[in-house]
């Protein structure tokens, strides 16, 4: 798969004491639709960055005439670093080495070439660069926009993707309303950010968004969870307690997995949803919560109430709108945004100097099939930061196996990406219990323990 096409009219500012050199740039860059300016000299490089906003900078690294040791080019990469952090710079020189390669790259470049330059190549580098400036500055305009929403733990909704537009519409025309909405998608497709979002654009946006994972609490809990007790209501219950429904009253409640809710329960959140009204466990006193439901499942729930584990009339109520989340394997032109924000994240996290990925590494991450989506992107991107010990992130520090073609379909992967992949779905299907999720997959409990294990999922 190729890096995603890119806007038209990128702006690339070519740097070369020979004219012949930036002309030939020029033109090359003309044929692809880029525009280009051309300077001779590291302080005009400085004066062009100041006059106007450029994709990338392709700057020589020898200036002066006879010189060779890529001193000013150096010094001009270090300048150019200070000014703009976020521009990705290519190096070329006709002296190149590897030790000088490499001290440019530790300095901030994102990639070299040497001169007389393969066009192919040049123009690979250049795509990839722009490709990752551009999710880099994307990923700190929308952190900046989005302050008021990171102090409550929120981040931006990554959708440039096509495939992610049905669900822009979806949060545009819904999210200022309060109708319920059912959000259906695979593990880690980002659905809770969706939620989220929807919450953001209602008019309950200064008001609580609550969450909670219907399948990650036990059965013999969960109505506790969601509507609350009074002391002595149960055994343990030392102390009253206030449920979901009441925190979250003049606001959102979002419900993730909602299939794996018990029956009784889905009786009684069917009456707070048609009446507002519930009791407290262990208390006769009728309350009432103004609250807009969100729900969220992986799973088909027609099929669940066809099979007689999911209330039809609860459904009803649940989706007066759905909206699909898709795997990130059908909005592959918005992982270097995702993988951006991720690394942003995480360089901050763990205190480490790393700002962008080698184009190797952002083409395994193009390439790679995602079963876990965004949340296995995340992973990748921080077992990554960690293991990487230069200014960008190799592909090998991603640690990801490649796909035969690119494609990233089941057909494609090994026998043991397969056998995980298919335990992951069963975990997830099950809520988590291992119990339930060894008897869906026909092993015993030690036999999933070990492979669990062995794929490091435990």
């Amino acid at each position: 798969m190729s890096v995603t096409s890119l806007p038209a009219a990128a702006r690339v500012l070519v740097a070369d004491d020979q004219a012949d050199v930036v002309e030939a740039v020029r033109l090359l860059l003309k044929l692809e639709g880029y525009e280009v300016d051309g300077v001779g000299a590291p302080g005009a490089v400085v004066a062009a960055l100041s006059r106007g906003d450029h994709d990338v900078a392709l700057i020589d690294l020898n200036y002066a005439r006879d010189t060779t040791s890529g001193r000013e080019g150096l010094d001009l990469l270090a300048e150019i670093r200070r000014l703009d952090p976020t521009l990705p710079v290519v190096v070329m020189t006709a002296w190149g080495t590897v030790d000088i390669a490499v001290e440019a790259m530790r300095r901030g470049a994102g990639d070299f070439v040497q001169k007389p330059w393969e066009n192919a190549r040049l123009l690979a580098v250049i795509r990839t660069q722009l490709e990752l400036g551009r999710a880099v500055r994307r990923s700190r305009r929308l952190e900046a926009e989005n302050q008021w929403l990171r102090t409550r733990g929120s981040v931006p909704l990554v959708a440039r993707s096509p495939a992610m537009q049905p669900v822009l519409q979806v949060l545009s025309r819904v999210g200022p309303s309060d109708a319920n909405v059912l959000i259906t998608g695979e593990n880690g497709t980002g659905k809770s950010l969706l939620a989220q979002a929807l919450h953001d654009a209602s008019p309950r946006a200064a008001a609580a968004f609550v969450s909670v994972n219907t399948g990650g609490v036990s059965e013999t809990l969960v109505d506790s969870e969601l509507f609350g007790h009074e002391r002595g209501a149960f055994t343990d219950a030392r102390a009253e307690r206030l449920g979901r429904f009441e925190v979250a009253d003049g606001g959102t409640l979002f419900l993730d997995e909602i299939a794996n809710m018990p029956g009784a329960v889905q009786a009684r959140l069917l009456r707070v949803l048609e009446t507002r009204e519930f009791e407290r466990l262990g208390s006769s006193r009728t309350r009432r919560a103004d609250v807009r439901v969100l729900a969220a499942t992986n799973a088909d729930l027609q099929a669940e109430v066809e099979a007689g584990r999911f209330r039809q009339d609860l459904l009803f109520r649940l989706n007066t709108v759905e909206v699909h989340m898709p795997p990130l394997r059908e909005r592959r032109e918005d992982i270097p945004d995702l993988a951006a924000l991720f690394l942003g994240r995480h360089t901050r996290r763990y205190r480490k100097a790393i700002d962008g990925f080698e184009p190797a590494a952002l083409q395994a991450l193009l390439d790679h099939g995602w079963p876990g989506n965004i949340r296995e992107l995340d992973h990748a991107v921080e077992r990554a930061v960690l293991m990487a010990d230069g200014p960008t992130i190799p592909a090998a520090a991603l640690a990801l196996r490649p796909p035969r073609d690119g494609g990233g379909r089941l057909d494609d992967m090994s026998l043991e990406d397969v056998e995980a992949f298919l335990i992951r779905k069963a975990l997830d299907r099950h809520g988590r219990n291992v119990t339930a999720a060894a008897h869906a997959l026909g092993l015993s409990r030690s036999a999933l323990y070990r492979r669990l294990q062995r794929y490091g999922l435990s």
